[in-house]
């Protein structure tokens, strides 16, 4: 699947946070970084596609975390910066700060946690898109037994590790493991409400790998099939219009394009387009 191309970083500033009022002043009193509200803002701003503002926040919050001593909170900015730099394209960033990331997980003694677990599937899923697959299956592997075990992991969770482990195994011409973890990923996904626009990129990475393992000729009917599966997936009725839903027609045109969809790749960008507008 296709990501947002580069961006070009502007310059950081660090003017008051109008979040929290003197950020100084919190530090000082090794105040906890506010998460729900770092996390508001960077949706408001990955709504309106400001990305270079994206990244300041994220920056921003990032050396915040650090000077209050907020581990919790350094860690989150962390994931959160992993996500915008892969979306970005960047490996030299997305790379060190998904290591970075493992290592606080050590230094607060969480590697067995279910944040733990979050955290290897975010930087799995760094390594896979910049091309380091072995090092990604390690790290997928470490998460796949911790949410395996854990009682109670949410659906949501354990049907993303599925689909995005199932690709590093396509990757590395595991055909079979990866087929079976699509389909655990697609089961998993339609027990979650909104699932429908995961199923739909799990349809075209199955197609991806249907194309990798057999042909487009030979495997021309299933691809179809797949191809119709996630139109459908992505058009159901229950799917809000939403941010979200503009960011995976976004990703999943360029799929459709590929195979020769060109109209429901143009219809798509279309609909991102007025949902970007809107807000």
């Amino acid at each position: 699947m296709s990501h947002h191309g580069p961006l070009r970083p502007e310059e950081y500033l660090e003017p008051d946070c109008p979040l929290c009022g003197n950020p100084l002043e919190a530090q000082s009193r090794g105040r906890p970084v506010p998460q729900q509200r770092i996390l508001a803002k960077l949706d408001e701003y990955m709504g309106r596609r400001d990305f270079a503002g994206a990244e300041r926040h994220l920056l921003y919050w990032l050396k915040e975390a650090e000077l209050a001593g907020d581990h919790r909170g350094e860690l989150l900015v962390l994931n959160e910066l992993v996500g915008y730099y892969r979306k970005a394209g960047s490996r030299e960033n997305a790379l060190p700060y998904a290591e970075r990331a493992i290592r606080l997980l050590g230094d607060m003694g969480f590697e067995n946690s279910i944040s733990a677990a979050t955290t290897y599937v975010n930087a799995a899923t760094a390594f896979s898109a910049f091309g380091e697959n072995r090092r990604a299956l390690e790290l997928f592997e470490k998460a796949k037994a911790l949410y395996e075990s854990t009682p109670h992991t949410r659906a949501d969770l354990l049907g993303g590790l599925y689909n995005n482990m199932a690709l590093v195994l396509k990757n590395l011409e595991r055909y079979d493991e990866a087929f079976r973890l699509y389909d655990k990923a697609m089961e998993t996904m339609a027990t979650v409400p909104g699932g429908a626009l995961e199923q739909a990129i799990t349809c075209l990475n199955i197609a991806d790998a249907v194309a990798a393992q057999l042909g487009l000729e030979e495997g021309e009917s299933r691809i179809s099939e797949l191809l119709e599966r996630a139109e459908r997936f992505i058009h159901d009725p229950s799917v809000p219009h939403d941010g979200y839903y503009a960011f995976v027609c976004e990703k999943c045109a360029p799929s459709f394009g590929y195979y020769g969809w060109f109209a429901v790749a143009d219809d798509l960008l279309q609909e991102a387009e007025v949902i970007y507008e809107r807000t």
